[in-house]
């Protein structure tokens, strides 16, 4: 049996480095625009709320399940697809759909209105991660594959700062704009406010990324089954899943669980920080945004190394083993960074929370493409997906919701819900993860040793 530190050890057939890393950095740009367009709602919270007078829970819904409730439905079909045609031109089609839903997330009149167009962003980005890994893992040997895969995943948290932090400035001078200009009009537009404007502004730019997409080289699939291997019917990648249960559930739920602490924080921290602190939109979005840059960055690129340095050690389920590290470590810094009294020791406590609340991510993906042959590699990326959103997009934020408005029957002890559900989910996560350790080990040695006796045939 081949060891897994050989897999792919020669890399003479694989595209060359220049090219790979030109697409993962084109597809970290789309990443990128895909957590702008849909994380700036957090930013928006109180203007919402109050336009549209609606509740916490409300909120929390199209922050969580209006975005993920297609995302999660098409992402599997759009995986199959994924394996099927062109994952560049489907990434630049779903880019375009979801830039044009966000800029119609301003002309939303009614909480239904500005559910469905959530909706609308969520179809267009169910389209990009799917195809995105299965394009990566054709660029790339195992051994380099965690730290690409980690640098696309950056993106989610490059994303997220950027949304925070150009978001915050973008608002500020929105509003300033829509004061000074009281006769400024759109037509169509229920009525022109700063939170309004936004959505357009961040929408539209998406439509260059879209174009850009199209000088990325589409890579040849590797990993198949066989030589002559197509896309596998849907039913026999669910029994393949089935099959090795013991394996990919772990992983499905166990990393997403492990994204609720970094979902949480992307929806509702904004409004702690204002609620909690008395800071500003543009304050918040600053403070918020740095430390998402910085150490959710950071955490993410320094999970996909450690997850490649224990492949090499010959540690297959090196990428699992990141997972349940993450889930240990944030603990004690979620469930207490939104608690503590004072600013300066909050800001203290949410640096290494967002680094370990974004650790498991590159390592997550990385899991999967070492596990799955590639003519399924779109679609149990896709059912991965679907867990991951479900999980975290789409509970996280309804259940810090419900239980501000609920539980807590305050809008100003969010943080305490914040911690009250990381405190839950951490553990929880880890625990998940350490389940599929073996199964992942033998999963990943069995797949290495069919390859090997393939190529010497």
């Amino acid at each position: 049996m081949t060891s897994p530190s050989a897999i792919d050890k020669k890399h003479d057939d694989w595209p060359s480095p220049a090219l790979g890393w030109y697409a993962v950095g084109v597809l970290l740009v789309a990443y990128i625009f895909s957590f702008i367009d849909r994380t700036i709602i957090g930013l928006l919270v109180g203007p919402i709320k109050a336009s549209l007078q609606i509740s916490d829970t409300q909120f929390g819904v199209l922050g969580g399940i209006a975005f993920t409730l297609f995302y999660t439905v098409l992402g599997v079909p759009i995986g199959r697809i994924a394996d099927r045609v062109s994952r560049r031109g489907l990434i630049a089609l779903g880019v375009a759909v979801w830039s044009f839903m966000t800029a119609a997330c301003g002309w939303a009149a009614s909480f239904w209105q500005l559910f469905l167009a959530r909706v609308g962003v969520g179809v267009g980005e169910a389209a990009l991660t799917p195809a995105a890994y299965s394009m990566i893992a054709d660029y790339f040997p195992k051994d380099r594959l965690g730290r690409a895969l980690a640098v696309y995943q950056s993106g989610a948290f490059l994303g997220a700062a950027l949304a925070f932090i150009l978001g915050g400035a973008v608002i500020a001078a929105v509003t300033a704009f829509v004061a000074d200009n009281p006769d400024f009009s759109i037509p169509l537009l229920p009525d022109v406010q700063g939170w309004r404007l936004v959505f357009l502004v961040v929408g539209a730019p998406g439509l260059l990324v879209a174009l850009w997409l199209f000088t990325v080289r589409e890579p040849n699939r590797k990993g198949r089954l066989a030589a002559d291997a197509g896309t596998l019917p849907f039913r026999a990648v669910i029994a393949y899943v089935w099959r090795r249960r013991r394996l990919f559930l772990p992983h499905f739920i166990g990393f997403g669980v492990l994204v609720v602490t970094f979902q949480n924080v992307v929806v509702w921290g904004p409004a702690y920080f204002t609620r909690h602190f008395g800071l500003t939109v543009a304050q918040t979005g600053l403070t918020l945004g740095l430390v998402l840059l910085v150490f959710s960055s950071a955490g993410v690129i320094g999970g996909g190394f450690l997850s490649d340095l224990l492949v090499k050690r010959g540690q297959a389920e090196g990428p699992m083993r990141v997972g349940m590290i993450a889930g240990l470590a944030l603990l004690p810094f979620a469930a207490t960074a939104t608690v503590v009294d004072g600013l300066t020791l909050s800001l203290l406590l949410f640096c290494p929370m967002m680094f370990f609340a974004s650790f498991p991510l590159g390592a997550a993906a990385q899991a999967l493409q070492m596990v799955t042959p590639n003519e399924m590699r779109g679609q149990v990326s896709a059912i991965y997906m679907l867990f991951l959103n479900l999980l975290s997009y789409g509970l996280g934020p309804l259940i810090v919701g419900i239980t501000t408005d609920y539980v807590f029957a305050d809008e100003g002890a969010v943080g305490y819900s914040l911690a009250l559900v990381s405190a839950v989910s951490a553990p929880v996560a880890a625990f998940v993860t350490a389940k599929g350790l073996a199964p992942f080990r033998q999963a990943a040695a069995e797949l290495s040793s069919t390859k090997e006796t393939r190529r010497d045939q």
